[in-house]
């Protein structure tokens, strides 16, 4: 049984999503587009503009990266990025240019308002 490299080393995730909720970054996905993150809300489908930490090489494709191992990208500061929940399911295990991952993305945005009240 495999493990989610991910949550190998649990202190360094929180402490990277910490930093970046610190940070108060954008969406590395759609850049803003959507409005700002919500770092307050849980990250779930009820809460699109949530904050995830999305993978900007995923993990999945690790050699192709040069990576040695799944764990050792997931832990690579320089491969992170905060983002949108639905930015990041969206995106899914995909690369490229950010402004092709925004055009993909279609949201209602009177169904999703960007002061949090849905």
């Amino acid at each position: 049984m495999s493990t989610n490299p991910r949550y190998q080393n649990g202190a360094l995730r929180r402490k990277y999503r910490a930093r970046l909720r610190a940070m108060g970054c954008d969406c590395g996905i759609c850049r803003g587009a959507l409005g700002p993150i919500h770092y307050d809300e849980p990250s779930d489908a009820d809460h699109p503009l949530s904050f995830v930490i999305d993978e900007i090489k995923p993990i999945s494709k690790w050699k192709e990266f040069g990576y040695g191992s799944p764990r050792e990208a997931a832990e690579d500061w320089d491969n992170i990025q905060a983002a949108h929940y639905i930015c990041n399911q969206v995106k899914g295990n995909k690369t490229g240019n950010c402004i092709q991952e925004r055009q993909k993305i279609q949201i209602d945005k009177k169904n999703y308002s960007s002061d949090g009240n849905w």
